[in-house]
């Protein structure tokens, strides 16, 4: 019989667990916040991960960080574009 591959989620996890030299390293908690932040989109996006069948689990953890991050830039785009509208009395937003 073959071997047994790891689930990604599993391959993730070990990921994660290999940068802990580097979270004990960040200074401030703010840093440590935004590592743990990172990661846990890595884990939200886990199946998305798994899907892209990359041979490097990194390169799927990176893109679901990219993705999250993007998502949150257009989210904060909306909502500057909201209020922005608001601010100049316009009742129907301008994209």
């Amino acid at each position: 019989m073959g071997k047994t591959v790891p689930s990604y989620r599993m391959a993730l996890e070990y990921e994660i667990y290999s940068w802990k030299r580097f979270l004990k390293s960040l200074e401030t908690e703010e840093d440590v916040v935004a590592f743990e932040e990172l990661m846990d989109m890595c884990r939200r996006n886990s199946m998305a991960g798994g899907a892209a069948c990359r041979p490097v689990v990194f390169e799927a953890a990176l893109m679901t960080m990219l993705l999250s991050q993007m998502k949150r830039i257009c989210s904060l785009e909306e909502q500057l574009n909201v209020a922005m509208a608001k601010k100049a009395g316009l009742t129907t937003i301008i994209r």
